[in-house]
C-alpha cells in the first residue's frame, strides 16, 4: 500500500489546476452560470437571514409586551421570510447538486481518458505502484466533487454570515463579538489538535474498504475455480484478514471522532449560554428588549458557527484531505507510468502497414537478445507465421508490437489507431451488447442486424444471436466459452477491416484449419495476418519468420498463393 507521500504544496497545486481546467472546458459556461446562481442564491440566503433575526426580535418582544396586533403582523412576517427562505434555500441546493454532478462528469471521463491511454491502466497493474485505481476514479472523484463544492459553498455562506452578523453583534455589544470571535479560534486549535490523525486514518481506511471489495469481486468471478480446487478455506482466510484489518482501522478512526466529539459536543452546547449570560445582566436593568436576548443568541450562534467551520466539519474535513491526497497520488502515479513507458524502442504510427528496423528486444527477465536487428516489411494481403525457439520471445515481439515498453533498441512502424488489431489467446469482451462488440460506435456504418446474424452463421457463432438478441447487455466473459470468444473476435475483426491483424497462438483455441480459412478470408479482404504460433501447416503460409534461439530472424518467401487461395511452393 502506498504511502501518503504528496506534499500539500503539490496537492493544493493540482487542486487548483483541476478546477482551471473544469472552468475553461467545454462545459465550462454551464459550470459558470450554475456558479452565479448559487453567488446569487447564497446572497439572497444570508439577507433572509439577517431579516429573520429582527423579525425574530420584534415577535418575541411583542409577545413580552402583550400586543396582539404586533404579534399577529411578525407572525406573518415571519411566515413570509420562512417561505423566502424554504423556496431559495431548496433551489440553492438543487443548483449545487447540478454543478457537482457536471463537474464529477467532467473529471471522471478526463481520468478514465488518462488511466486508458497509452496503456497506463497496464503499468499501474503491473507495477503495483497504485492501489485500487478502479475507486479513486469512481468514488474519489464523485466524493471529491461533492465535498468541494460544499465545502466551497460553506466558506462563502460563513464570510457572509460574519460580515452580516458582525455588525448586528457589534450593534448589541461588542464584547459579544469578541467573545464569539476568540471561542471559536480557540475551539479550531484545540479540535484540530485532538483530530489530525484523521486524515492519514481516512486515507488508509478507503484503500482497506477497497481492498476487502475486492477480494469478494475476486472470490465471485472465479467461484468455479475456487469451489473445484476446494480453496474455500484459503479464500475465507484471505477475506478475513482483510476484514480485520479494516476494522482495525476503524476502531482507531472511532477513538479519535470519540475524543473530538467530546470537545465538539460540549464546545455547541455552550454557544446557546454564553449570550445570555453576557446580555441577561444589561435586560435586567432595563437597557435592551427582551427580544433582544434571543437576538443576541440567534446573532451570536450563527456567527460562532461561521467562525467554527473546521469544528462543526472537521470529520468531512479529514475525510476530503484524504481523498484529495488519493487522486493526487493517482495523477502522480499515472504520469511516472508515462515516463518509465519511454523505451529505446521507437513506435511510429503513421505506417501504412507493419514492419520492423533493426528491431531488438532483450529480456526483461535476464536481459539475454530475444530478438537481434529484426528488419522485415509485412507485405499486405500476406498470411506470415512466426515461430519462436524460445516462448518468450514471441511473447516479447507481440507485446512490443502493440505498445507495451520492452528494453531494446530500433523501430516498429504500423498503422494508426484500428489499423492494426491485436488478438490474444484470451481476449477480453467487456458486458456489452452483441452489436457493440461486432459494431462498434466508431466503425462508421450502420450494421444491419441481417449482415450481424449472416457473419455470426459464418463464423458458426449461430447460438449467440440468441443471447438476448441485439439490444441486451451480456457478460460475454462467462457466456462464451473460450473458442467462441475467439471466433467472436476475428468475426468483429471483419467488419473493422484493419490493415494488420497480429495474432498469438490463437490456432490452439480455434484450430488449424478453421484458423486458416479466417485467415484466407482476411487476406483476400487485403488484410495481412501475422500469427505467432507452431510450426506445423507451414506450407499454407505465404511467408515465414523463424526465430532463433539467439534472437536472430530468418525472413522465409518460398510459398506462393493459387487462384484458390492455396499456398504452392515457388520454383
Amino acid at each position: 500500500m502506498e504511502e501518503l507521500r504528496t506534499p500539500f504544496k503539490v496537492t493544493a497545486g493540482r487542486f487548483l489546476r483541476s478546477v482551471r481546467i473544469f472552468i475553461s472546458s467545454e462545459v465550462g459556461g454551464a459550470a459558470k452560470l450554475l456558479t452565479a446562481s448559487l453567488v446569487i442564491l447564497f446572497f439572497a440566503i444570508n439577507a433572509l437571514n439577517v431579516l429573520n433575526s429582527f423579525v425574530g426580535r420584534n415577535f418575541m418582544t411583542a409577545i413580552a409586551d402583550r400586543h396582539v396586533s404586533e404579534f399577529a403582523r411578525q407572525a406573518i412576517f415571519y411566515l413570509a421570510v420562512f417561505a423566502g427562505s424554504t423556496i431559495v434555500s431548496v433551489y440553492a441546493r438543487f443548483s449545487e447538486e447540478r454543478l457537482a454532478l457536471l463537474w464529477r462528469d467532467f473529471l471522471t471521463r478526463r481520468a478514465v481518458k488518462l488511466y486508458l491511454t497509452d496503456g497506463a491502466f497496464y503499468r499501474l497493474d503491473v507495477s503495483g505502484e497504485l492501489s485500487h485505481p478502479d475507486q479513486r476514479i469512481s468514488e474519489d472523484i464523485r466524493a471529491f466533487t461533492v465535498t468541494t463544492l460544499s465545502f466551497l459553498l460553506m466558506i462563502f455562506s460563513s464570510g457572509l454570515t460574519i460580515v452580516s452578523f458582525s455588525g448586528v453583534l457589534l450593534s448589541i455589544n461588542p464584547v459579544l463579538f469578541a467573545v464569539a470571535f476568540l471561542y471559536a479560534a480557540c475551539g479550531s486549535l484545540l479540535t484540530i489538535r485532538l483530530g489530525r490523525s484523521l486524515i492519514k486514518l481516512n486515507y488508509d481506511q478507503l484503500d482497506k474498504e477497497a481492498s476487502f471489495r475486492a477480494g469478494l469481486i475476486q472470490a465471485r468471478e472465479n467461484a468455479e475455480r475456487v469451489m473445484l480446487s476446494g480453496s474455500e478455506p484459503q479464500m475465507k482466510s484471505f477475506l478475513g484478514s482483510q476484514l480485520d484489518d479494516l476494522i482495525a482501522n476503524f476502531r482507531v478512526m472511532t477513538s479519535v471522532n470519540r475524543d473530538v466529539g467530546f470537545f465538539t459536543t460540549g464546545y455547541n452546547w455552550l454557544i446557546q449560554i454564553i449570550p445570555a449570560l453576557i446580555i441577561a445582566p444589561a435586560f435586567f436593568r432595563g437597557d435592551i428588549e427582551f427580544g433582544v436576548i434571543t437576538q443576541s443568541a440567534a446573532a451570536f450562534a450563527m456567527l460562532v458557527g461561521a467562525f467554527s467551520l473546521i469544528i462543526n466539519q472537521f470529520k468531512s474535513i479529514s475525510n476530503f484531505a484524504a481523498v484529495v491526497a488519493r487522486l493526487s497520488t493517482l495523477l502522480e502515479a499515472i504520469e511516472n507510468s508515462q515516463q518509465r513507458n519511454r523505451s529505446e524502442i521507437q513506435i511510429d504510427d503513421t505506417s501504412e502497414g507493419l514492419s520492423y528496423e533493426k528491431l531488438t528486444i532483450l529480456s526483461e527477465r535476464d536481459g539475454s537478445a530475444l530478438l537481434q536487428e529484426l528488419s522485415i516489411a509485412i507485405p499486405s494481403r500476406a498470411r506470415v507465421l512466426v515461430t519462436c525457439a524460445r516462448e518468450e520471445q514471441g511473447s516479447a515481439l507481440f507485446r512490443a508490437t502493440a505498445g507495451v515498453a520492452y528494453p531494446g533498441s530500433g523501430r516498429i512502424l504500423r498503422p494508426a489507431g484500428e489499423g492494426i488489431r491485436f488478438l490474444p489467446q484470451q481476449p477480453y469482451f467487456p458486458s456489452s451488447t452483441l452489436r457493440q462488440l461486432i459494431a462498434p460506435p466508431d466503425a462508421g456504418t450502420e450494421v444491419k442486424a441481417e449482415r450481424i446474424s449472416m457473419l455470426l452463421a459464418e463464423f458458426g457463432l449461430e447460438r449467440i444471436s440468441n443471447a438476448g438478441g441485439f439490444q441486451q447487455e451480456v457478460e460475454w466473459h462467462t457466456f462464451l466459452t473460450p473458442k467462441e470468444q475467439c471466433l467472436l473476435m476475428l468475426a468483429s475483426l471483419s467488419i473493422a477491416k484493419p490493415r494488420v491483424i497480429f495474432l498469438e497462438g490463437t490456432e490452439a483455441i480455434v484450430g488449424w484449419d478453421q484458423l486458416f480459412q479466417i485467415m484466407t478470408r482476411f487476406a483476400d479482404d487485403g488484410i495481412a495476418c501475422v500469427h505467432i504460433g507452431s510450426a506445423a501447416k507451414r506450407s499454407s503460409y505465404d511467408a515465414i519468420l523463424d526465430l532463433d534461439d539467439d534472437g536472430a530472424g530468418q525472413w522465409k518467401t518460398p510459398y506462393r498463393r493459387a487462384n484458390g487461395g492455396d499456398a504452392q511452393r515457388a520454383d
